[in-house]
């Protein structure tokens, strides 16, 4: 017999080993077709990972964050197999979720433009309307090339390939939904950013103005700016976070047009805990802490709230 304990801490026998989407069955049809991914002892695994000895056990669903995150995770190889269907000979060389999405890089024998956007777009939504499954492979006799792998890879297949990705990903393409494809750089080596949620209210709300920008100054600030952005959120800002690998420069330019302030983030700034403020008229505040400029941001008249 082997005892489940659910969040609530309630208790459930079951007289076999079962998959985490099995026990989400069993506590309702409604949360197995939410599940994305499962926590067994505090450890994500896939929705298909066997639980075969007494274990606490939680569904997670795109509503936490963890489940947003897989989303997007998933939505990199979504697009790698939208992108291969179009041009077979590009070839998917990193793919990760990024902020408010996610981003793939290919090797590619011709560059692809803005315009190829949309088609590619159309392409993954077709995917996710045919529902594709997403499945963990397992690795018998690991080869020289396996070996050489960082462990924290695992070899998964969306269609006719193979990837290998952290997991864990969604069991199918249909939970991939609300997703838009926004940006495209590089030339022989680029990068296709876009943004996924749980539902297309989420996307549309993205998709308003933003009163206040975090920008990056490159990748090392990723995760710093993200959580600039989200303590900006919390503060009743309405803040977007541009964390692509693009010059800063051109960034600031792009988005001076159309937002009112700026929020840098560079090393000095990471180290600090600090940011850099600006106003689109170039106006220069300084460097604030975040929680002073959260402060600064949310009073009526600053931002438009």
């Amino acid at each position: 017999m082997i005892q489940i304990t659910l969040p609530d801490g309630s208790l459930r026998e079951y007289d076999q080993p079962l998959t985490v989407h099995e026990i989400a069955a069993s506590i309702g049809l409604g949360l197995a077709s939410a599940a994305v991914a499962g926590r067994v002892n505090g450890v994500l695994v896939d929705c298909e990972f066997m639980v075969g000895a007494d274990a606490r056990v939680s569904i997670v669903t795109p509503q936490e964050p963890d489940g947003l995150e897989i989303l997007r995770r998933s939505c990199t190889l979504m697009l790698a197999m939208a992108v291969k269907q179009l041009h077979p000979h590009a070839q998917m060389r990193a793919g990760s979720p990024l902020g408010d999405g996610f981003f793939c890089e290919f090797a590619v024998e011709r560059a692809l433009a803005a315009t190829d956007l949309p088609l590619i777009e159309a392409r993954m939504q077709s995917l996710a309307a045919t529902n594709h499954s997403i499945r963990r492979q397992t690795i018998s006799s690991p080869t020289s090339t396996t070996t050489t792998t960082s462990e924290n890879l695992s070899l998964y297949r969306l269609g006719d390939s193979e990837y290998w990705t952290t997991g864990p990903h969604v069991p199918t393409t249909k939970v991939l939904q609300a997703f838009a494809l926004d940006h495209i750089s590089g030339t022989l080596q680029q990068r296709v950013y876009g943004t996924c949620w749980s539902s297309h209210q989420e996307l549309q709300y993205w998709r308003l103005p933003a009163h206040v920008m975090v920008v990056s100054m490159d990748d090392r600030q990723t995760t710093y700016a993200h959580a600039v952005t989200e303590t900006l959120r919390r503060g009743g800002v309405r803040a977007l976070a541009d964390l692509r690998n693009e010059k800063v420069r051109y960034k600031i330019r792009q988005h001076s047009q159309t937002v009112p302030y700026l929020v840098v983030v560079g090393e000095k700034e990471k180290a600090g805990g600090f940011v850099s403020v600006r106003s689109n008229r170039g106006e220069d505040f300084g460097r604030m802490q975040v929680e002073a400029v959260c402060q600064w941001l949310s009073q009526p008249g600053i931002t438009g709230g």
